[in-house]
């Protein structure tokens, strides 16, 4: 099928097209390059670049924002408006006409103050999370806020801002279905947790208490992407405040971080990221730099991720494969069985306020906490300086623990230092999507536990590359679920799922 691709680009196309085209892959090169720099910042930069790079950074959005929103790319687009177009064609033109009517609705100053703000609320959040001062990052934050306010009001004035933010990362899901999924998740995941917590399952977690020191961490860490096959001649493993990944198809980047009392933590930090590697690494290399070549969106990134970490890294076959080389990285384990690491990694937490390192449940609480004050924020509904007794309270209301610090609360992740208001969501429509993949994976693959089991991933790695990778951007998020798995995104085979799994785990 890539083959055909290829072709069908190659073959008769509109003069308007191949010329369309040729700016896309342009302006698409100069935002791969910032990605490079932002990456850089994240991982290897020392601190005292951000004046200068918080310039390049601003300069690239500004000479991005500037291609995109040139005459010529919208005299190119109302030309083919009325063309004949094959139906990959048709689908490079309805992504570029998105990009370009929201990029072209907002003034080039905006999004330069937008990116400069990123680059020094990125170092401010940085110190103010090491130094637990949300004083220190607020003022940041607040300029963020009304920043987007007016990205959003220059794009549609007469509706929500945050629903028209949340499109920036979701622009095939509507802000009324993806609440629809939030609430049956919260209507499942509450009760269940409830039942969890007065059940009296004891799960053995004691072989992985101790400290495990971080260097042998990472080669653990190592070991399991090479078990899973990740690509080092395309990529690198590296360590950051935030695990992410950055890059493209021929160099995608992953970094990940340890906690020296949590060894199991930094392999699901790492397999996550592989996932997202494994998706970008997997996007047709003919088409890079443009839509048939990019990721469907966050949903669909979130998805491969999830799906490598939860429904592969935290499955009993996993460990069958992973635990020999995990014990003989830390000797002090040598006792634990199969069982004990299944056990442990897919404990239900108590008492943890960390998103990244929330079990498979509660995650999807912590998600809900940061959808609120966001929306709120952005909606003008909440004040900037109340965001860290908000924070306090709807964890104490939704996971019944309460932050003692804004390092462990609202400080603790990257994403408003971005001003990545809408984001969040994506982190629990990307795990219900996973659920619905690996349920039509594991229907169409034999055996596919045994599989992975025996270090056998090309199967899978082979499926979702036919079925979501291959794809980049042609299909909108519920037509791409729905070739894959013959049936709409719902919620559906996540909650059989989790009832199923953590049924047997907990006796409930």
């Amino acid at each position: 099928m890539a083959t055909e691709a290829a072709a069908d680009d190659v073959s008769d196309a509109p003069e308007a097209y191949d010329a369309l085209l040729d700016r896309v892959r342009r302006w698409n090169t100069v935002g791969s390059a910032a990605g490079v720099l932002g990456w850089d910042q994240q991982v290897m930069m020392p601190e005292g670049g951000t004046p200068a790079r918080s310039k390049q950074l601003s300069t690239l959005s500004s000479i991005n924002h500037d291609m995109i929103t040139d005459d010529e790319t919208g005299e190119l687009l109302d030309e083919l408006e009325d063309e004949e177009l094959t139906d990959e064609r048709a689908a490079v033109v309805r992504e570029v006409r998105r990009e370009y009517e929201r990029a072209d609705a907002v003034p080039v100053d905006l999004v330069e103050e937008i990116s400069e703000t990123s680059s020094e609320a990125l170092q401010a959040w940085e110190r103010a999370r090491a130094d637990d001062d949300f004083e220190r990052f607020a003022p940041h934050l607040e300029k963020h806020v009304e920043l987007k306010r007016q990205y959003a009001e220059h794009i549609d004035p007469d509706r929500d801002p945050y629903e028209v933010l949340f499109e920036e990362f979701e622009p095939c899901l509507s802000m009324e279905r993806t609440e629809s999924i939030l609430d049956e998740l919260r209507e499942t995941l509450v009760p269940m947790i409830d039942a969890i917590r007065e059940s009296d399952a004891t799960l053995a977690v004691d072989t992985f208490e101790g400290q495990f020191p971080a260097g042998d961490q990472e080669a653990v860490a190592r070991d399991a992407l090479d078990l899973v096959g990740y690509d080092f001649d395309r990529g690198r493993l590296d360590v950051s405040s935030h695990p992410f990944t950055s890059g493209n198809q021929f160099d995608c980047r992953i970094t990940t971080r340890f906690d020296e009392s949590d060894p199991l933590g930094a392999v699901g930090s790492t397999i996550h990221e592989y996932g997202h590697a494994q998706y970008t690494l997997g996007l047709p290399r003919e088409h890079w730099a443009t839509p048939l070549g990019d990721s469907r969106d966050l949903s669909v990134h979130e998805s491969q991720s999830r799906l490598w970490e939860n429904h592969v890294g935290r499955s009993r076959a996993f460990w069958e494969l992973f635990l020999p080389a995990f014990t003989e990285r830390f000797p002090e384990t040598d006792d634990a069985t199969v069982e004990d690491a299944y056990e442990a990694f897919n404990q239900v937490h108590e008492d943890n306020l960390i998103r990244v390192e929330a079990d498979e449940l509660t995650y999807h609480l912590h998600i809900v906490v940061r959808f609120e004050i966001e929306r709120d924020l952005v909606r003008g509904d909440l004040d900037v300086a109340d965001v860290p007794e908000a924070w306090n309270d709807k964890y104490e209301e939704y996971l019944g623990i309460r932050p003692d610090t804004d390092g462990d609360g609202c400080l603790q992740d990257i994403h408003w230092s971005h001003g990545n208001f809408g984001y969040f969501p994506t982190y629990s429509l990307g795990s219900v999507m996973a659920a619905q993949l690996f349920a039509a994976a594991e229907r169409e693959i034999d055996d596919l536990d045994a599989k992975i089991a025996a270090g056998d991933f090309e199967d899978l790695q082979g499926w979702l590359g036919e079925n979501v990778h291959r794809h980049g951007s042609r299909y909108e998020t519920n037509e791409l679920v729905k070739r894959a798995t013959g049936e709409d995104f719902s919620a559906d085979a996540f909650t059989d799922y989790v009832e199923e799994k953590y049924g047997e785990l907990y006796g409930i």
